[in-house]
């Protein structure tokens, strides 16, 4: 995808979660984070938004201390949440493509990985807003999905926090129904796992020991742990599913 593609995701998907959680109200229950109401949502998502703009926008070059939460009375976090929504669209629109900056994925460049980083967090954490509200889920491309579900694979599960382990190595197939090369094959030990892309060769032929698939979207979401499994087809041993489902937060 283009990062302008994911900074229009990120502008619609940011504009529809300040709209669930005015209507929600701040005291709203997250399903997925049940320790939250939306008051919490809402300033965690202003305020990654913030830091993100401070990367993009000054050139940081290291982490940083992350922005402490607002002092706002309930009545004005939504306001103060589409203030910084709008100030990270704009410093990614107005980047130079050469941006130097601090990153923790890998990425075609610093810009491409903030613009892809911020349009799926702002995504998932919309999903979370209008299950909040229980409103029915505005759609996402099936592009977007299945590049969200790639971020998870080959980005944040490589890496020494992830908790997907097993004792035995195991190995787990992912495919996106609906996205064209949307298939993944990740292995499974007592390391990080190791994903590699399957959709042709002799890597994809070989066997695993179960394959989930469905619509992009929805293995997407499932992944994030925000919606059930249940609607994904399954075929194998479930219980790396579930395995999923206890460790594979992030």
């Amino acid at each position: 995808m283009e990062i302008t593609e994911f900074v229009e995701t990120l502008r619609l998907d940011g504009g529809l979660l300040a709209d669930a959680a005015e209507e929600a109200g701040p005291d709203a229950r997250i399903p997925a984070c049940p320790e939250w109401q939306m008051r919490d949502l809402v300033s965690h998502i202003g305020r990654v938004h913030r830091w993100a703009t401070e990367f993009v926008t000054q050139g940081k070059d290291q982490p940083g201390s992350f922005p402490e939460a607002p002092d706002l009375p309930d009545g004005e976090l939504v306001g103060w949440l589409r203030e910084g929504h709008h100030q990270l669209v704009l410093a990614l629109h107005s980047a130079p493509q050469d941006l130097a900056a601090w990153t923790f994925l890998p990425a075609p460049s610093p810009l491409a990985f903030w613009a892809r980083r911020q349009a799926h967090e702002t995504s998932v954490h919309r999903a979370d807003a209008q299950q909040a509200l229980g409103a029915s889920l505005t759609p996402l491309p099936s592009a977007f999905a299945a590049d969200g579900i790639d971020e998870i694979l080959t980005g944040f599960h490589a890496g020494d926090r992830s908790k997907l382990r097993t004792d035995l190595p195991r190995s787990l197939r992912l495919r996106a129904t609906d996205a064209p090369g949307a298939e993944w094959t990740v292995q499974l030990s007592d390391a990080p796992p190791r994903t590699t892309r399957t959709t042709e060769g002799p890597e994809a032929a070989k066997p695993v020991d179960c394959t989930i698939e469905g619509p992009a979207e929805e293995l997407y979401l499932a992944l994030w742990n925000r919606l059930p499994w249940d609607a994904l087809k399954i075929t194998g041993d479930e219980a790396l599913p579930q395995l999923w489902r206890e460790r594979g937060s992030i």
